[in-house]
Formats: C-alpha cells, sequence, structure tokens
C-alpha cells in the first residue's frame, strides 16, 4: 500500500527539512592541505533522525535540508545535488531499517498506529543509515571533488581521504549515539500526544 502524502506529511516533511538545515548550519570549519576543508558538523545527526522518525520518506527531509545549507555557502554551492543524494540516501535507508516489516501493521492491528521501532532497530538503521552516506561521501570526495575539480592524479585524489577520516567518524559515530534515544524519546512523546508516527 503506497503512503499518503497528507497535509501532516508535508508539515512533518517540512519541519524536519528545517531542522536538518539548521543541523547542517551548525559546524566547525578545518582547512586541509588538499581536498578542501572537513568539518565537525552536527548534520548527520538530524538526517539519521529524520529517517527513523518518518520511514524511508524522511530521506526527503534529510536530502532537502542539508542541500539548502550548500545552496546557502557559495563553497558548497555546486556540491548541492550531491549533498541530496547522499544526506537523502542516509535518511532514506535509515527510515528503511527503522520501519521495515512495521509497515501495515496498523491494517493487521484493526487501525491502531503502526508500533515504534524497538531501541535495537534504531541503533542499526542509524548504523546503516550513517555507512550508506560514507559510501557516498567518500566516492564524491575521490570522484568529484579530487579528479573532476581539482584535477589530482587518482593517487593525489586517494590521499585526500584519510585526511577527511577523523572528522567522518566522529560525526558519524555521532549520530549513531545520539539519534537512536532522541528518536525514540520523540517517538514515544508523540504517541503520548496522539501524533501517531508518519512512518
Amino acid at each position: 500500500m503506497k503512503k499518503k502524502l497528507d497535509l501532516r506529511t508535508i508539515c512533518m516533511l517540512g519541519l524536519l527539512a528545517a531542522v536538518c538545515f539548521a543541523g547542517n548550519y551548525a559546524r566547525i570549519k578545518l582547512p586541509m592541505a588538499i581536498g578542501g576543508t572537513s568539518a565537525f558538523t552536527l548534520g548527520n545527526i538530524t538526517c539519521v533522525l529524520s529517517g527513523l522518525l518518518m520511514g524511508p520518506i524522511g530521506g526527503l527531509a534529510s536530502g532537502l535540508g542539508a542541500a539548502l545549507y550548500d545552496c546557502m555557502d557559495p563553497a558548497y554551492l555546486m556540491e548541492a545535488p550531491l549533498t541530496f543524494l547522499n544526506k537523502g540516501a542516509m535518511g532514506l535507508v535509515a527510515g528503511v531499517a527503522a520501519y521495515q516489516g512495521l509497515r501495515g501493521a496498523s491494517a493487521r492491528n484493526h487501525g491502531e498506529p503502526n508500533p515504534a521501532p524497538s531501541y535495537r532497530r534504531y541503533l542499526i538503521a542509524a548504523i546503516l543509515g550513517v555507512l550508506t552516506y560514507y559510501v557516498f561521501y567518500f566516492n564524491k570526495c575521490y570522484f568529484y571533488n579530487g579528479l573532476l575539480i581539482q584535477e589530482l592524479t587518482p593517487k593525489a585524489a586517494l590521499l585526500i581521504l584519510p585526511a577527511k577520516l577523523p572528522t567522518s567518524l566522529f560525526n558519524g559515530i555521532l549520530a549513531v549515539v545520539v539519534a537512536p534515544p532522541l528518536a525514540a524519546a520523540i517517538r514515544k512523546a508523540m504517541d503520548r500526544s496522539g501524533i501517531h508516527s508518519l512512518a
């Protein structure tokens, strides 16, 4: 059964896109000898959170919010479409992993809202979302930033990747540690207030 894109879903998408924009805005940039900059950011937390709260469609919010941040910074403007893909993929995969097998449970439960994923499922979903992002991000750093934009040799382009590892690992680990308990707490509050999950 296809998910209906109603007003509540659109509003939640807009809200989470704004949260993802703000999360990506909160960053500390570090200059690098080659390969531009690297950054410590809260963006991965909010992108994973979008998927954990909304399911696969949360990838749209995470991709849009992060891409909008790129559009506001001339240094990242040309990368906005790639950011939409890699940050969107992070939220999408986290959402699929969190709710796989839970969809349609409301129909089986006579109209009751879908059950919340367990904390373990949230944690695994966050890990899978972050790993997906790493695949997209490091490919972008190598092919787009290294070979295409900077016109480096393949060997030199590979040297960019280890330099980006510390911040990337920090951002990913932070997302895995913070997003699951945050999602569980928000989902509980939503259920208590009668605002059932949109996933």
